[in-house]
């Protein structure tokens, strides 16, 4: 009887771990931080840091038509950090916040090499792969919009998590914040 109940506890156990969160809600969480990320490197760039852009032919009067922009929101640096950010994600976990129940994705370690704070505020999802789907999920968001990234950081675009991971991508149900208009608005 009790190989049963072994039988029964370790099948039930499994199904909670192949069950999991929703796909859709993990793929929204991700796509966030991937904003966030990439917002993270950007802020790192020194804004004194140029590089020279535009066309190298030469014009009727035999000069090239260049400008310098701040590096941080070039193409050259954008698609680089496109390139590099999904690696991030392999210090990322699913976890729960025990006051709420609500799912998140958090790094384990933060940047300055110390364990993230909020961790005992959480509790890790268990996951069959080992977390190894944030990473996939995020290859996939950045291969998906990569053309939308490039375009909103290198604009310095607001809300960039909002325009990509609800708007384009339909991963979140989250709006554009709308601004008040008094002038709209009868007065009693």
């Amino acid at each position: 009887m009790s190989v049963l109940y072994s039988v029964l506890l370790i099948l039930s156990l499994g199904q909670y771990v192949l069950s999991g969160p929703d796909p859709k809600d993990v793929k929204c969480l991700v796509c966030r931080k991937v904003v966030e990320e990439i917002e993270n490197i950007i802020d790192k760039v020194s804004p004194s840091k140029t590089v020279e852009v535009g066309s190298y032919r030469l014009d009727s009067e035999g000069n090239q038509r260049q400008k310098t922009i701040p590096y941080a929101r070039s193409v050259v640096h954008l698609t680089e950090v496109l390139e590099n950010v999904c690696k991030k994600f392999e210090d990322y976990v699913k976890a729960t916040y025990k006051a709420s129940g609500d799912l998140t994705i958090l790094k384990l370690i933060d940047d300055n090499g110390k364990m993230n704070p909020e961790m005992s505020k959480v509790d890790v999802v268990p996951d069959a792969d080992l977390n190894k789907s944030l990473k996939f999920y995020c290859e996939g968001i950045v291969e998906e919009y990569e053309d939308d990234f490039i375009k909103l950081f290198g604009a310095a675009e607001e809300n960039i998590d909002v325009i990509v991971c609800a708007d384009r991508a339909n991963y979140c149900d989250i709006e554009l914040p709308e601004d008040y208009n008094f002038e709209d608005k009868d007065e009693l």
